[in-house]
């Protein structure tokens, strides 16, 4: 696209502005009238680039918060009293999420980033989260992320980490209305209504999950979050195959 295009564009929509607001109507960009939308990388090796370049820009930064994060760490306690629980933690940047799981909860938790950086991290690897890992398979009580609009490729990315759980475990996903179409972008493909997300979760693993909302208050930004506790069904195993077929 040119330079003049964009400048046209801005001086169209503000001169048919006025006109519109008279009829209670607006230009809005396209992505704020879908449910879903996911980003088309030229590459894989783009999206890899991508990913680690706004890692880097954004190393300091903490979407997740405490009070969310004990809130999650509660439900996940009470499943299991006593046991000292397994988790994984996919996007997890700084390392925050998994410090505050072993700080608040002694729970046993390593976290994931595409980035390099990953290593200066405690507790945390290297790995591109929609990859098998076959030591992580069945392996932990809990996967958590509220990473997953950062994926490229959404339903491979829930089936790996399904796959990561053990038959009693939980997917927790934590969605806010950042998370949903009109903030997708290049640096985070992937979004989704989080009224639409488990009808979208549903359409691509069935009958073999199940899903429980809960609906809190974010501290750290203005925002609502659904927290989806999502577990495996007796079904599980056979859409799974599927998914990664």
């Amino acid at each position: 696209m040119s330079r003049k295009k964009p400048f046209l564009i801005r001086r169209l929509k503000k001169a048919v502005a006025p006109i519109l607001e008279r009829h209670d109507l607006k230009v809005v960009p396209s992505t704020r009238l879908v449910d879903f939308y996911l980003y088309e990388y030229e590459s894989y090796e783009q999206y890899r680039d991508v990913q680690t370049f706004y890692n880097k820009q954004k190393i300091k930064n903490v979407w997740a918060d405490e009070k969310t994060l004990r809130l999650i760490g509660e439900k996940l306690a009470a499943r299991k009293p006593g046991e000292k629980l397994k988790g994984l933690c996919h996007g997890s940047r700084n390392g925050f999420e998994q410090s505050c799981f072993i700080k608040a909860f002694g729970f046993d938790v390593i976290g994931t980033d595409i980035s390099d950086t990953a290593t200066q991290f405690d507790n945390s690897v290297q790995w591109d989260f929609h990859d098998r890992n076959e030591e992580w398979v069945a392996a932990f009580d809990f996967v958590y992320t509220n990473s997953h609009d950062q994926s490229w490729n959404p339903r491979q990315a829930f089936a790996t980490w399904l796959d990561q759980l053990k038959d009693d475990g939980l997917l927790v996903i934590e969605h806010t209305n950042s998370h949903g179409p009109s903030e997708a972008s290049q640096m985070d493909p992937f979004g989704v209504r989080p009224t639409v997300f488990p009808y979208v979760m549903c359409e691509w693993f069935g009958h073999s999950i199940s899903i429980e909302v809960l609906k809190t208050r974010k501290e750290n930004v203005d925002l609502d979050a659904w927290l989806f506790f999502i577990a495996k069904t007796p079904l599980a195993r056979m859409a799974l195959d599927t998914a990664n077929a």
